[in-house]
C-alpha cells in the first residue's frame, strides 16, 4: 500500500556569509493514517522538517530530497501553484502558538470562512454555517460569539482551537501539528488531544505530532521518531519508547522527573559530537 507520506533524504540548508546551515540533514520517515511523533529538543530540526513538508521554509532554504512525496505525487516537481493547491486543502499545519499564528486585525471567523473559499467554490453564508459548525466541533461552547471576535479577545486555549478549526474547515487528510499544547494548560492541551484523536480515527487522517514532550507523545501516538542535529537517530513504535537503544533518547528519557523518585539534581543530558555525525 501506498502510504500517504514518503519521506527520504530530505535536507533543508540555509547559505549564509560564514557558510551553510545543515537544519535537516537526511530525514526519512513514511506515514499512513496513523499518528507520528517527531520528538527532539529544540534546534533538532522537528519544525523545519514539518514545514519543508508543507512547502514553508523561507526563499532562502534550500529544500531537497531522494523522495518527497504526498499521495504518491512528488511535492518537489510541482508548479507554486499546485503546491498552494494542496496546501490548505489536503494538507495543513498546526503553528505553535496562536498569538503569533492568527491575523491579529481579523476575526476568527473571517479567518476560517477565507480559508474555505480559497479552496472551495461555496457562497458566503454556506461558509460562514461550516465554519461555526466547525468551530462547535472543536468544543467552542458559544461559538456565535468566537465568530466574530479577534484573536487577542480569547484565551490561548480557544485561540488553539480556532487555529485547529481553520486548519480542519478544508478536510486535510494530513495534518501537521506543532506542538499545539505548548502554550496551553494541562486540563486544555487534554482536550485538544482529545480533538486530534478522534480527527484520525474518526475521519482516517494522518497526523505528524511534532513534541518536545516524550511522555505525551509515548502516551498519544503511534510511532516515535527522534531528532538530534537535524538528523533521525531513532524510530520506534511509541509503545517502546521507554526501551529505546539510543544513548541520546536514553537521556532526554532519564532527565524527565519521576513521581517518588530520589533525583536531587535532576540528570543532565551529555552530548557526544558522534550523535551529530
Amino acid at each position: 500500500m501506498t502510504p500517504l507520506l514518503d519521506v527520504d533524504d530530505l535536507r533543508v540548508t540555509y547559505p549564509t556569509r560564514t557558510g551553510e546551515i545543515k537544519a535537516v540533514r537526511g530525514v526519512s520517515f513514511s506515514l499512513g493514517r496513523e499518528r507520528l511523533g517527531i520528538v527532539g529538543e529544540s534546534g533538532s530540526g522537528k519544525s523545519q522538517t514539518g514545514r519543508a513538508i508543507m512547502g514553508l521554509t523561507p526563499p532562502q532554504a534550500v529544500v531537497t530530497a531522494r523522495t518527497l512525496a504526498f499521495d504518491g505525487k512528488d511535492m518537489l516537481k510541482m508548479t507554486p501553484r499546485e503546491r498552494r493547491a494542496l496546501r490548505g486543502k489536503r494538507i495543513a499545519m498546526i503553528l505553535q502558538d496562536p498569538k503569533y499564528s492568527l491575523d491579529p486585525v481579523m476575526t476568527i471567523g473571517s479567518q476560517i470562512v477565507e480559508t474555505l473559499r480559497a479552496h472551495e467554490n461555496v457562497a458566503r453564508a454556506e461558509a460562514r454555517d461550516r465554519a461555526l459548525s466547525m468551530l462547535e466541533a472543536v468544543q467552542i461552547r458559544d461559538p456565535k460569539r468566537v465568530f466574530n471576535l479577534h484573536p487577542h479577545e480569547v484565551s490561548g486555549g480557544m485561540g488553539q482551537r480556532a487555529m485547529i478549526a481553520m486548519m480542519l474547515i478544508a478536510g486535510p487528510e494530513l495534518m501537521i501539528a506543532d506542538e499545539p499544547t505548548s502554550a496551553l494548560d494541562v486540563t486544555v492541551q487534554l482536550d485538544v488531544l482529545g480533538i486530534l484523536d478522534r480527527l484520525v480515527s474518526t475521519h482516517g487522517m494522518g497526523l505528524i505530532f511534532i513534541s518536545h514532550d516524550l511522555r505525551l507523545v509515548s502516551s498519544f501516538c503511534d510511532r516515535v521518531v527522534v531528532m538530534y542535529a537535524g538528523k533521525v537517530v531513532e524510530q520506534l513504535p511509541a509503545s517502546e519508547l521507554h526501551n529505546a537503544e539510543h544513548p541520546y533518547t536514553r537521556g532526554l528519557l532519564d532527565c524527565m522527573p519521576k513521581i517518588g523518585a530520589d533525583r536531587h539534581p535532576l540528570p543532565v543530558l551529555a552530548r557526544k559530537a558522534e550523535w551529530a555525525t
